[in-house]
């Protein structure tokens, strides 16, 4: 039978407010609910720290909130990032032990939806850097997407930032996941399409993630959206 994932649109909202629900959702399926979610959102300026061991100074994470962003530690993988208007991110809610146990081949597979994406929509050359090590997805030798996760029983949540038409100065002040040599970019910067933004990319994404995923979609009405978020 084919699975089915319901996709939440929360639109514009603020950082800790979407994780709430993930961790909602999350202990829903350790419970025994066999949905699987998958949450669109953009987010309010936040710098989300993960849970690599790296040190930050106190003067230095208070010059990131003085720049007008939350900064949040969270338990999701990696190092520091930036997630805020024009940028649309996907927090996947799957159950793995239905599609494939192994995080590594979630990750590529996340990696697989922003690639697909740009091929099919854009004709633009997306890869990976798997001999790095580093996760995300490149294009024309500048990030355009990030990836951290975490997984509860093999049930994930945390997901894949896309690089839209976001401010780039809001990277100015970190180093992106710790990749010193690379530079970060965004769609509608590689287009020079300037309307390239979240709700432009959200339903070509949807239909990569349905085709990498090997799955059917169900958009949730917003009433219904609403009243999770309030869960």
């Amino acid at each position: 039978m084919q699975k089915i994932v319901r996709v939440l649109n929360l639109g514009r909202l603020e950082y800790n407010k979407s994780l709430k629900l993930q961790q909602t959702l999350v202990r829903q399926k350790l419970n025994g609910e066999k949905k699987d979610y998958l949450i669109l959102v953009e987010h309010d300026p936040v710098y989300t720290i993960g849970l690599r061991k790296q040190n930050y100074p106190d003067e230095y994470l208070e010059n990131l909130k003085n720049s007008g962003a939350q900064v949040v530690k969270t338990d999701r993988g990696g190092l520091i990032t930036f997630h805020g208007p024009g940028q649309l991110v996907a927090y996947p809610i799957l159950d793995l032990k239905n599609y494939q146990p192994s995080l590594k081949w979630y990750v590529s597979r996340l990696e697989e939806t922003v690639i697909d994406l740009c091929r099919v929509n854009f004709d633009l050359k997306a890869y990976r850097m798997c001999q790095t090590g580093y996760t995300g997805v490149w294009c024309q030798d500048a990030k355009i997407a990030a990836i951290g996760i975490y997984a509860k029983k093999y049930v994930t949540y945390h997901g894949i930032s896309i690089n839209c038409n976001v401010d780039l100065k809001w990277f100015d002040q970190i180093v992106p996941c710790g990749i010193t040599d690379k530079t970060v970019s965004t769609l509608s910067k590689l287009k020079n399409e300037v309307n390239l933004g979240p709700k432009e990319i959200q339903p070509m994404y949807l239909d990569s993630f349905k085709r990498v995923f090997n799955c059917d979609l169900e958009i949730v009405n917003e009433e219904e959206v609403n009243n999770l978020i309030k869960l």
